[in-house]
């Protein structure tokens, strides 16, 4: 009895102190001083404190928060973000393949067949004449790409630039209509705690709206792309949402979203999407004409800031870029950049990491100035820097390599200050690097891969991609070459 009767003064004073919020906030009412009263004595404690507390543990604060809604907000957006079809023919290998038998009949190369790969993502309209972005490895090697409006309307698509390293690709439907589209919200003004929706077609069971806050911003070690630099957030993100909408509480578009962190294959509250800043940039790119998405040139090499770096340098942090090799004549050593200089801001812009600069760098474009905020010699001063455009690619300066040897297969290239910086190497590496390497190629079959410097063949100092070329034209029986790989000398032996 006596417990009931204690619940039943609590659940007095509990619907008492909500009245008693929903006074203050509109207007007095009768009698609302003996009611505090009452809540004092209950609880024993000043009036004052036990109203504060009360106010405290108390959401919503107002009947007005229950009716809120975001319904407006989506009806607005929703009809700009789209499904993305993306159809590849792919040939499937005969599972006789390798079979003495069957090669007795149809020789070394069994008959395959080929089929139909389909793969589903969304699609964000940013311009009224059909200018859509999507996540590049949504549509990667596609064969054909259809979008599907939120009104069911399907339109094929057409390419018109896509970057790997950003993970954007940029569509458009030939279509004399004006399409409903989002505007781009500034993604540097974003604030962990900010509230977000995602929309998307998770799983392909149709246009879906999630809800979240911003729970980090310039994350980075994704590992989807080069450009380390990720909204994240706590917005149900599933398999098909890539390429999606996360739109602010405005109804702008505030970022592309692009990968999850999962054990399951499903969402578990850690999602990235690329900043809105970026998209802006590689839009801005596809629809000046371009072919690729011009990153600029500054001339250095930067590093991550250890916390033994951060004290000698009497910061509270370890945060920043600090500066390893500056190229001589480059923008930053026109500049006045030294080595040893940390940055800690572009533009006025927080530098947490060398990603989060390239990052701002990529977002500031060729031919503009950056302005850093660089710590000199325990001094802060001011730099600014012209930032160049990004190596031109000429015919001379690449080779893929063909015939019967080691690096058959493999495309190489000049390796120089501004290919270096692009590519996240040490501006000052000397060599030939491999681009690409063909699958189930010669390189292949042999361990070379991407990224790897070719410093040395048969005894011959590799400086230019042709200089392989001619060595290979020479059909040596032998073949003793060395590599650098991550800054480790590699030696092998071919006979």
């Amino acid at each position: 009895m006596r417990s009931f009767r204690m619940a039943g003064i609590v659940a007095i004073a509990l619907v008492i102190s909500g009245s008693i919020w929903s006074a203050t906030q509109s207007q007095e009412l009768p009698g609302v001083d003996k009611l505090r009263g009452v809540v004092a004595e209950i609880l024993g404690k000043d009036p004052k404190q036990a109203e504060q507390q009360a106010q405290d543990r108390l959401t919503p604060p107002s009947q007005a928060v229950l009716q809120y809604s975001f319904a407006p907000l989506v009806k607005s957006a929703a009809p700009a973000v789209v499904n993305v079809y993306a159809e590849r023919m792919v040939r499937q290998q005969s599972p006789f393949g390798g079979d003495p038998f069957f090669e007795r009949f149809f020789g070394q190369q069994m008959p395959g067949r080929t089929r139909k790969q389909s793969a589903l993502g969304s699609g964000v309209i940013v311009h009224s004449s059909g200018i859509i972005v999507t996540n590049n490895h949504v549509i990667d090697g596609a064969d054909e790409i259809k979008v599907a409006l939120a009104d069911g309307r399907e339109f094929p698509s057409r390419l018109l630039l896509k970057d790997e390293r950003v993970d954007l690709a940029i569509l458009k439907i030939d279509d004399s209509d004006a399409f409903a589209s989002l505007g781009y919200s500034d993604s540097d003004r974003l604030e962990v705690g900010d509230l977000v929706l995602a929309i998307g077609n998770p799983f392909g069971v149709g246009q879906t709206v999630t809800s979240g806050i911003v729970s980090a911003l310039a994350r980075n070690g994704v590992g989807v792309s080069d450009f380390g630099f990720f909204i994240q957030t706590d917005a149900a993100i599933n398999p098909g949402n890539s390429g999606g909408a996360l739109l602010d509480m405005n109804g702008r578009l505030v970022g592309i979203n692009t990968a999850i962190f999962s054990r399951s294959g499903g969402s578990n509250g850690i999602g990235f999407a690329i900043p809105a800043n970026m998209v802006r940039a590689v839009v801005d790119a596809a629809m000046n004409g371009d072919d690729a998405f011009r990153r600029p040139y500054i001339g250095a090499t930067f590093s991550t800031v250890t916390s033994d770096m951060a004290e000698a340098l009497g910061l509270d942090r370890a945060a920043g870029a600090i500066v390893t090799a500056v190229v001589d004549g480059g923008p930053s050593d026109k500049g006045g950049l030294k080595v040893g200089d940390l940055v800690l801001s572009l533009n006025g812009l927080t530098v947490d990491h060398p990603d989060a600069l390239g990052y701002r760098l990529a977002t500031t474009g060729v031919g503009n100035i950056a302005e850093l905020e660089v710590i000199s010699r325990k001094k802060i001063r001011k730099v600014a820097i012209k930032l160049a455009p990004p190596r031109q690619r000429s015919p001379d300066m690449e080779a893929r390599i063909t015939g019967r040897n080691p690096f058959s297969g493999a495309l190489l290239a000049d390796l120089d200050p501004k290919l270096a910086e692009e590519l996240h190497i040490q501006s000052n590496a000397k060599g030939v690097i491999v681009l690409d390497v063909e699958r189930g190629s010669y390189a292949s079959r042999y361990g070379i891969r991407p990224r790897d410097i070719v410093l040395e063949i048969n005894g011959h100092q590799i400086k230019r991609a042709r200089d392989v070329v001619e060595i290979v034209k020479g059909n040596p029986r032998a073949w003793r070459f060395e590599l650098d790989r991550n800054g480790n000398r590699l030696r092998q032996m071919v006979r």
